[in-house]
């Protein structure tokens, strides 16, 4: 066994521990936070729009700005974290998250507030490939999709706090004035408090063989974390790949298209849910409004994420991805074909709890874990960087055109555009992506083994205590 084989197989073959609850909750923490205040907005614009007199284009600016800001977030971050290292970037983009959302509670104007929440949302892109890519790296092979998963997942809790903590701030009685700041600074909270934690953090045993070629580091890294006594003999070398090849390419195509697709529908809805939300309940005040999204979220969409968690290491990604787009498409086609559906609030909130369900036990937590997986050690942070802006891209469409439709067209016509975004998702999850379930994440690299290169045979031996 070579001493790549040796290093990481015994990173991938332990049992879960200690040390990968913890990284749940250091890289979680700041979905939460990413949830909170992508998902916050939508109740906020909802209170500035009579208090700043917002026009629609000015709305709908507010509701996206953080979208665009966080493609070029996760571009940045994702291509920086390939080359300088992983260690070297996390952290920082929650201290983006934490001083955004505290300039952005202190906004004096509708301009200054434009501009802090760029900042916020530019924090928000960066943590999309670094949490992912941490955590997949720091996972062994039969729980990955279990682990990735279930950072994830802590978007449901961030995604439920928002309109909690709104309808709570609201049914005080508290100034409307005060209320929707408060709402935007408490976002600074959970993400200031993993701070410490992230810039603690080691680096990737995997970043440490395949990119920096320091298999005695990253044996040092696996035998403090897993208990395993790994002794090095002998150094496999990586070659580093290129993302220009057919295989990278089509794959790039799969989780950039997908998390496009995905992204137009969660977020259009997400953010436009207290517009689609009054559409179907015009004369109800805005925390009951509030309080129904909230119910939603609750019944529907947390327990999606953590369904898809249990579930993820055994039914497969393309099988989770391709029904909850099926699933999608039925809800929003449904919706489409039979408009009286939305004059009998009930059965239209049932179909809407319905489609949150399997965003989340679907397309929603999948295009966030198989960009970590199906790349290269070299290529992971930046194809999942450019696999997420193509998401954010997507979340910026659906936040800015579909306000806009949906006050032009109406709600039938709304979802059936949905209902062809997420057919086209179903194909390309078919199409271009390979399934990962328990397959090692060393699959990807192009490994010369030192025979290879007319070595001696160098033997390294794995001794686990």
């Amino acid at each position: 066994m070579s001493s790549q084989a040796g290093v990481l197989q015994a990173f991938d073959e332990s049992e879960l521990q200690k040390f990968h609850w913890r990284t749940v909750l250091t890289t979680g923490m700041g979905f939460f936070t990413d949830a909170y205040d992508l998902f916050i907005i939508g109740t906020v614009t909802a209170i500035l729009t009579p208090l700043w007199h917002l026009s629609t284009g000015e709305l709908a600016l507010l509701n996206s700005t953080s979208l665009a800001a966080a493609a070029l977030g996760a571009l940045l971050f994702g291509k920086m974290m390939d080359v300088l290292g992983r260690k070297a970037m996390y952290g920082i983009e929650v201290m983006l998250l934490t001083v955004g959302a505290i300039l952005s509670a202190f906004a004096p104007s509708f301009g200054w507030l434009i501009l802090f929440r760029f900042l916020v949302g530019f924090g928000v892109g960066g943590d999309y490939p670094t949490s992912s890519v941490i955590m997949s790296e720091y996972s062994n092979r039969k729980n990955r999709g279990f682990l990735v998963t279930m950072v994830f997942s802590m978007q449901g809790l961030g995604l439920l706090a928002g309109p909690l903590i709104a309808s709570l701030l609201l049914s005080t009685g508290m100034s409307h004035a005060i209320a929707w700041r408060l709402m935007l600074g408490l976002g600074a909270i959970p993400a200031a408090s993993v701070i410490y934690l992230r810039r603690k953090l080691s680096e990737t045993p995997r970043y440490l063989v395949a990119v920096k070629q320091d298999t005695e580091q990253a044996a040092e890294v696996v035998s403090g974390l897993t208990g395993a006594q790994v002794a090095v003999t002998a150094n496999d070398s990586v070659t580093r790949q290129t993302l220009w090849t057919r295989r990278n390419l089509i794959r790039l195509l799969g989780t950039a298209g997908s998390w496009f697709l995905i992204d137009v529908a969660f977020y259009g809805n997400g953010v436009s849910s207290q517009l689609i939300l009054k559409a179907l309940l015009p004369n109800a005040a805005l925390v009951t409004t509030t309080l129904v999204a909230a119910g939603i979220f609750l019944v529907a969409a947390v327990p999606g994420y953590y369904v898809a968690a249990s579930y993820m290491d055994r039914i497969g990604r393309k099988t989770i991805q391709s029904v909850g787009f099926g699933v999608m498409a039925l809800a929003y086609v449904s919706l489409f074909l039979v408009p009286a559906i939305a004059k009998l609030p009930i059965l239209f909130l049932i179909i809407y709890a319905v489609s949150y369900f399997f965003i989340e036990f679907g397309p929603n937590t999948t295009t966030f874990l198989v960009p970590s997986e199906v790349f290269p050690t070299n290529l992971r942070g930046t194809a999942h960087g450019i696999s997420a802006a193509g998401g954010k891209i997507g979340a910026f469409l659906g936040a800015f055109v579909l306000p806009g439709i949906l006050k032009a067209a109406g709600l039938s016509a709304t979802m059936g555009m949905l209902a062809g975004v997420s057919a086209l998702g179903i194909l390309l999850t078919l199409f271009t992506l390979p399934e990962m379930k328990q397959r090692s994440l060393e699959e990807n690299e192009n490994i010369q083994r030192p025979q290879e290169k007319g070595s001696a045979n160098l033997q390294s031996r794995v001794k686990y205590s």
